[in-house]
């Protein structure tokens, strides 16, 4: 496939200003850029040459000569997908990574790898035809999974049984001619708030994704944080018990054993065959199951054994960032991806234990919030401006 894309730093750094900020004037790209006008205009006449940048009309005048606007090329479109809590979303964006179209349908991870990844495929297929594309710019997936960036496959993931070592960005690439990268989810999400969301302000910030799988994406000085081996913030695993529940990874007591939804779930149907809870007990005889949705209503309406699971959550949530906070030092602490409604009840919890149990000097002007932005669209977000990250790059 032929490739495209910068072939200069300036060339990158212009492109990257045009994502971030929208159409600029060309007097203005040059005093941001520090280049000469001649040196400028060469660099944007060879990223027009290739579809990346074009001409938005005539800019605001200055005085003198009027300049004319550049933005990203129409032509510029970013796919993004993930893959989660039995949901498959697909989107597309602009080059200034704003969502145009979604697709959002159920999806069984434990149909397996194909299975989804051919779905994918279907439905970027149908999302660039209706967009009279010919190809996408680039695609990035998130997984709510260890994945190994550099190989593009999930690691032993727990939420996705049957999934190890797939080679996901390979087959995709193949399939749809476009450069293609995988991620964590819980990266994707904490560069979507950092592009569009709660931590557009903080260089250095905790984004806690909760849901079926917990993990946590870093954003340190500015960038997102991966670890030598695309491992960091992997924090649904910490062990909190020798003696817990069993966790999908196969030991006990890991965080997600207790605060992920289906431990949520699990204790909620324990308290209403107990008799703890007539909310509950109600809810699941009517349905002869209980969601994490239910569990939220339930909490959210004053039940107090619904309230009570809620917080022995938070609570334990709550201790695993006590030793985050004190480690990383960050500015802000965005919890996303809890289910509607709980979001008080958790932040009321964990505040308290972060900040009885953390130094001053960590805690003292560091809040702990919700997002701006629903889980989902921070990850589409997050994962259009990775790819773009990675498109905008010197080739």
């Amino acid at each position: 496939m032929t490739m495209v894309g910068p072939e200069t730093a300036d060339q990158a750094r212009l492109l990257r200003l045009l994502r971030d900020d929208g159409p600029r004037s060309r007097v203005e790209l040059v005093d941001v850029l520090g280049l000469p006008r001649a040196r400028f205009a060469a660099e944007a006449d060879r990223l027009a040459a290739q579809g990346l940048v074009e001409t938005a009309g005539p800019a605001a005048s200055r005085g003198g000569r009027r300049s004319s606007l550049l933005r990203v090329g129409a032509q510029v479109r970013f796919g993004a997908v993930l893959v989660g809590d039995g949901r498959l979303r697909v989107a597309l964006t602009d080059g200034e990574l704003n969502p145009l179209t979604r697709i959002d349908e159920p999806v069984d991870v434990r149909l397996g790898p194909e299975a989804v990844v051919g779905r994918t495929v279907e439905l970027l297929g149908k999302l660039r035809a209706e967009a009279g594309l010919t190809r996408l710019t680039g695609v990035r997936v998130a997984l709510p999974a260890p994945v190994a960036v550099s190989d593009g496959t999930p690691v032993s993931p727990p939420a996705l049984p049957g999934w190890h070592r797939f080679p996901v960005r390979d087959t995709l690439a193949a399939e749809l001619g476009c450069p293609v990268h995988v991620d964590n989810d819980a990266n994707a999400m904490a560069l979507g708030e950092s592009h569009a969301g709660t931590g557009r302000p903080f260089d250095d910030f905790l984004y806690v994704k909760l849901g079926d799988a917990i993990g946590c994406g870093l954003v340190l000085g500015g960038s997102l944080h991966r670890g030598a081996t695309s491992g960091a913030g992997d924090i649904g695993h910490l062990q909190l018990t020798e003696d817990g529940p069993l966790c999908a990874c196969g030991n006990t007591g890991c965080v997600e054993a207790y605060c992920g939804d289906a431990a949520l779930v699990r204790e909620a149907v324990t308290a209403a065959r107990a008799g703890r809870s007539t909310v509950l007990a109600e809810r699941l005889a009517a349905t002869g199951a209980l969601t994490v949705v239910d569990v939220a209503a339930a909490a959210t309406a004053g039940d107090p054994a619904a309230q009570t699971l809620v917080r022995d959550a938070a609570r334990r949530l709550g201790q695993v960032l006590v030793g985050l906070v004190s480690f990383v030092n960050p500015a802000i602490v965005i919890i996303g991806g809890a289910a509607p409604g709980i979001g008080p009840v958790l932040l009321a919890e964990i505040r308290g234990v972060v900040y009885r149990r953390s130094t001053p000097l960590a805690t003292g002007s560091m809040p702990i919030v919700l997002p701006d932005l629903d889980a989902p669209t921070a990850a589409l977000i997050g994962a259009a401006r990775l790819i773009s990250d990675q498109v905008f790059t010197t080739r």
